[in-house]
């Protein structure tokens, strides 16, 4: 068990050190367009968020409210 760690450790230090070499090609400022993509789909999650919570209050307002008197007819 102890031999089959040490080989995994030793694999896994080995094949890590391209990957740690990397420098961060990749990062840098987004475009325009993805700024706008984000916030188009933020406000979308924002808009569906609303009536959600809205609805939560009323089933809670329904759930815990005061029990209101039925008014019977004869």
């Amino acid at each position: 068990m102890k031999r089959t760690l040490r080989n995994t450790l030793i694999a896994l230090i080995a094949f890590s050190s391209s990957a740690l070499a990397a420098g961060s090609t990749g990062a840098g400022e987004g475009s325009l367009l993805l700024s706008l993509f984000i916030g188009f789909f933020t406000l979308i999650v924002v808009f569906q968020l609303v009536p959600a919570v809205l609805m939560l209050f009323g089933m809670l307002r329904g759930i815990f409210g005061r029990d209101r008197k039925e008014i019977s007819s004869y």
